[in-house]
């Protein structure tokens, strides 16, 4: 079975030639100023912020359709895979506001959704 990572390779490669397509990381991550430990011989974070990236549930990949600049939302997974509760609410979201959005498997999936 093929990994979710290999899949996003897929559809962003056939997507490509109808999308400016991205690949996102949703949740938090950490900011802080970048010192050098002696302790630990290499660079560390001290200081430390949380940052709120993008919302629960955005889309794996996301951009815009060349022809008309409609926004694409992709959630992808494996063929055994499973939509969250918040990513069905984002995908949800997105299609009340006229974006093409949805899940994929696969490359034939992402086309789908982004030509219906």
């Amino acid at each position: 079975m093929k990994s979710e990572h290999e899949i996003q390779k897929e559809i962003m490669l056939a997507v490509s030639p109808d999308c400016c397509i991205f690949r996102t990381n949703a949740g938090q991550f950490w900011q802080g100023k970048v010192v050098y430990s002696q302790e630990f011989k290499q660079n560390v974070l001290i200081n430390l912020k949380r940052v709120d990236g993008l919302p629960q549930g955005y889309s794996d990949l996301s951009g815009v359709r060349k022809s008309d600049g409609k926004a694409v939302f992709i959630e992808v997974k494996r063929e055994d895979g499973k939509v969250r509760a918040e990513q069905e609410r984002f995908l949800n979201a997105m299609r009340a506001n006229h974006a093409l959005a949805g899940v994929a498997h696969s490359k034939e999936e992402a086309l789908r959704i982004i030509w219906t």
